[in-house]
């Protein structure tokens, strides 16, 4: 409830200021966010920490892959135990559904 209360009151405040703002003001900040997207840096920035999200994504899912099948081990139907192995081994690929590398 207090998370739900507090972005009401942040949409409000947001609309609000918005509103007294006007036009002119809206557009230098969306010329700024603009400026600051095209920043090298900030792209770089951007770039390398969608690229270390990727590699712990897939080191926590091969993590949590091997734990699971340990645990479960024979307890599982073979359909599911073939699924799994399946799904495992195509994670090993070097690219994503995107076709973006996983390096």
């Amino acid at each position: 409830m207090r998370y739900r209360l507090t972005f009401a009151v942040g949409l409000v405040v947001g609309y609000v200021l918005g509103t007294r703002a006007g036009r002119e003001r809206y557009e230098q900040l969306k010329k700024s966010a603009r400026q600051v997207a095209q920043n090298p840096a900030v792209r770089n920035t951007a770039e390398s920490a969608a690229q270390n999200g990727r590699a712990y994504a897939g080191k926590a899912f091969h993590a949590v892959s091997e734990k699971v099948s340990e645990k479960v081990g024979d307890k599982a139907p073979k359909s599911i135990a073939d699924r799994v192995r399946s799904l495992r081994e195509r994670g090993q690929d070097t690219e994503d559904d995107w076709g973006t590398s996983n390096t």
